[in-house]
């Protein structure tokens, strides 16, 4: 039995900050003053810079689905288990989880405030915030 879970949505609030985020850091590669010796690692940066900023947006939209979290520090999500590794960093509007599965794969997971309706939000945090043994 789950003692949380949610319908992960898609998360606007992280698809702009990655946008901004990645479009400051353009911002900063095309207004900077650049040697004519340099141009074409500026090209490649500019390029790279682009193409992260793509892969950026795929990965946000690939989280979401069905997350529960049951006893301890066991979470189920992409049809697996998950165990939390640390301790969650918990800002108002953010959560990071950094998991690993049985396999040894990780992830850090980012969930937003608007991933999630406000009550399973505010239940998930409750949860997280209480002590190590009750969690």
């Amino acid at each position: 039995m789950a003692r949380w879970q949610s319908e992960l949505r898609l998360s606007r609030c992280a698809c702009r900050l990655s946008l901004l985020l990645h479009g400051a850091v353009l911002m900063s590669l095309l207004l900077s003053h650049w040697p004519a010796s340099v141009t074409p690692w500026w090209g490649v940066l500019l390029a790279l810079t682009l193409l992260e900023s793509v892969r950026s947006q795929r990965r946000i939209r690939r989280r979401t689905g069905y997350l529960s979290w049951s006893l301890g520090r066991q979470l189920r999500w992409r049809e697996q288990r998950w165990h939390l590794q640390r301790p969650p960093w918990l800002t108002p509007w953010a959560i990071l989880l950094t998991l690993r599965n049985a396999r040894g794969k990780r992830e850090r997971l980012w969930l937003f405030a608007d991933a999630m309706p406000p009550a399973a939000w505010r239940l998930l945090r409750q949860r997280l915030l209480m002590p190590e043994g009750d969690v």
